[in-house]
């Protein structure tokens, strides 16, 4: 802790002053007073798809009330919901890029935001909490191509606008690679299904077991409908591009975890080899892991023909199933794989071997044409550069091997909005170019998260309203998500100002028509650790879900969800860890410290989230100790009344 905190802003034998223009325009003098100023914190500014974390988080701990007769957990899920329709789904599986920027790393270890949402999600599926539908109906009408998450997410973000939304998708159910892509144990079934059908219940219309391009035409799809958004996501693997890649045996990791979710594959080879360092790798190795081997399978039964779709398993030849010796290698080493370190660990428990800085070369070819090995050269990175190590060439031997370095769209039907890479162009507002009335959004413009893919949703159905509307798109914001909107606050604790009447008048300090000694840089900035005061916060150990794994001797067979969700205790204590960058969270700092009493509580019946204290300008003298003490930057010195 002494080697991290510091109970000062500034460090030791820091007493030089620089120009002094800095001075003036940085620094805090007797013209200046306290003003309140939000801004985006990083944990939102880190999400693809744009979630005021911090706001349902200050709901968890109480900071931020509820309506009357609102329990905090429903408001939660509303706010969480305004950008991202799955909690309960996202608090499973999502690589959380919000804990990596979370400022509370500065202190000692982020904020469980995935444990909180998850809980939040797992509670309005548990009461039965649903969405609206639009009190009022456009008459307009969007074709979504894809019923994945984007295509989902794009449905809900339409019906909120009152337009209709119909999702074509060529699978017997919802879900893309969420469902498909995605093992059970992670993502149980019950609860994507049950988030899934809130938002079918809005009033959304699909046709399963249909591919556009194929079962129905564009035109037709032209005739029908206002807008047309492809969402197909990318579901087919790239080859391994090395001698003998073309082995029978060589199977891409989508199509594998494809073959594990559709419940046709229920065991694998004995030696499984895996290429690749992302989540896609991971759940195969740990699937392949969990199914195992059975040690004479006839020639039906060989993973890569249930994978190919030439047959399916026997589930009863599953009780004679063994241990599968599961390896994956990686370009770069272990420590630099994308994945989480939590996956790396785990899977290590479960008797991986993880093995990092090889590069594939060619797969060794047997008589009958599949792979026996693969062959793998040792790299080393000390520039940041990859060299191959001169006669470090080595086999590793194998009965299946399963490349897990990429995905692409399947576009036949489609191949008029193929870009050349097996994807779809799109502009900054997820328009495609030269399509008029098309759009696109999700992995099929850039394989990435399914948060992402959400977050593109979002800002593609805004691009969609306003050509329904035949507006024009504006340029989004420089911290584009949801904010906290202070005003949206004020209406809700029926403290909304006075209407203004539009007359020329001076000194407004005490004006009821305005909201004093606030700014709002949420859709400019992001508040960095430097602006917090994080002496305020003590050491606190995270409240982490507890972990369902197994060690190596158990994990075959074992398919209990990974994690167990916290209680609401827990989940209240992990969000008191959130330090509410860029807002106040009601700390009294600022009323204790100012010497001159001109920091002040707000009266009760004046006082809501975002204007718990005000100043007195009559009492401030501008020695900017509020600012210096404020745990969460909300306090910047300014030109004072």
């Amino acid at each position: 802790m002494a080697d991290k905190l510091t109970f000062r802003r500034y460090a030791d034998d820091d007493d030089t002053y620089g120009r002094w223009s800095e001075d003036i325009f940085n620094e805090d003098t007797s013209y200046k007073c306290p003003t309140y100023v939000h801004r985006t914190p990083p944990c939102q500014g880190s999400c693809p798809s744009g979630e005021d974390i911090r706001g349902w988080l200050q709901i968890a701990r109480g900071i931020e009330k509820p309506p009357t007769d609102t329990p905090w957990q429903e408001y939660a899920f509303r706010r969480s919901t305004d950008a991202n329709p799955f909690p309960a789904i996202m608090g499973r599986v999502c690589p959380a890029p919000c804990q990596e920027g979370c400022n509370r790393n500065e202190v000692e270890d982020f904020v469980g935001i995935n444990s909180v949402e998850q809980f939040i999600g797992d509670h309005a599926l548990e009461a039965g909490l649903t969405f609206d539908r639009p009190a009022q109906e456009t008459g307009k009408k969007v074709a979504i191509i894809g019923g994945g998450v984007a295509g989902v997410a794009a449905a809900y973000q339409l019906r909120r606008l009152g337009h209709g939304a119909t999702i074509f998708d060529e699978r017997a159910e919802l879900g893309g690679m969420a469902r498909y892509g995605i093992p059970g144990y992670r993502m149980p079934r019950n609860v994507m299904d049950g988030e899934i059908k809130r938002i079918l219940d809005m009033g959304v219309d699909t046709h399963m077991n249909t591919r556009a391009g194929r079962d129905i035409s564009f035109e037709q799809l032209e005739k029908d409908y206002d807008a047309i958004l492809l969402a197909i996501g990318a579901q087919q693997g790239r080859t391994l591009n090395i001698p003998g890649g073309d082995a029978p045996n060589c199977v891409s990791g989508v199509a594998f975890l494809s073959a594990f979710n559709e419940e046709r594959m229920h065991f694998t080879a004995n030696r499984v080899v895996v290429i690749g360092g992302g989540d896609t790798a991971m759940d195969v190795v740990s699937v392949a892991r969990r199914i195992g081997h059975i040690k004479t399978p006839h020639e039906n039964d060989r993973p890569e023909a249930v994978i190919h779709n030439h047959t399916a398993h026997d589930v009863a030849a599953t009780a004679s199933r063994e241990g599968s010796v599961v390896t994956l290698i990686y370009r770069r080493p272990i420590e630099n794989m994308p994945a989480a370190e939590h996956e790396r660990i785990t899977a290590k428990k479960e008797g991986i071997e993880l093995r990092g800085s090889l590069a594939p070369v060619s797969l060794v070819i047997g008589e009958d044409g599949r792979a026996t090995a693969l062959r793998v050269i040792e790299v080393d990175w000390t520039d940041g550069k990859m060299t191959e190590k001169a006669g470090s060439e080595f086999d590793i031997e194998c009965d299946l091997v399963v490349p897990a370095v990429g995905q692409s769209g399947d576009l036949t039907g489609l191949e008029q909005f193929d870009n050349g890479r097996g994807l779809v162009d799109s502009d900054q507002f997820y328009q495609v170019p030269g399509k008029p009335g098309y759009f696109a959004c999700g992995d099929i413009v850039r394989p990435h998260l399914l948060t992402t893919a959400i977050g593109q949703a979002a800002v593609a159905v805004d691009t969609i309203d306003r050509h329904l509307r035949e507006e024009e798109t504006t340029r989004r914001p420089k911290v584009d998500v949801n904010h906290f909107n202070l005003l949206e606050k004020l209406r809700e604790t029926e403290l909304e100002p006075a209407d203004y009447g539009h007359t020329t008048e001076w000194g407004t300090d005490a004006a009821e028509y305005a909201v004093h000694n606030y700014e709002d840089r949420s859709q400019q900035e992001i508040i960095s650790h430097e602006l917090l005061y994080l002496g305020h916060f003590p050491y606190t150990a995270r409240n982490q879900r507890e972990e369902t794994g197994v060690g190596a001797d158990e994990v075959l067979g074992h398919f209990e969800e990974r994690f167990r969700g916290l209680d609401e205790e827990q989940v209240r204590a992990e969000a008191e860890r959130c330090m509410s960058c860029g807002m106040c969270f009601e700390c009294d700092n600022c009323v204790i410290y100012c010497p001159q009493d001109a920091v002040l509580r707000t009266p009760k019946d004046e006082a809501t989230m975002g204007r718990y204290v005000y100043t007195d300008y009559d009492r401030c003298i501008g020695c900017h100790i509020c600012a210096e003490v404020c745990p969460t930057g909300y306090i910047n010195m300014g030109i004072g009344a």
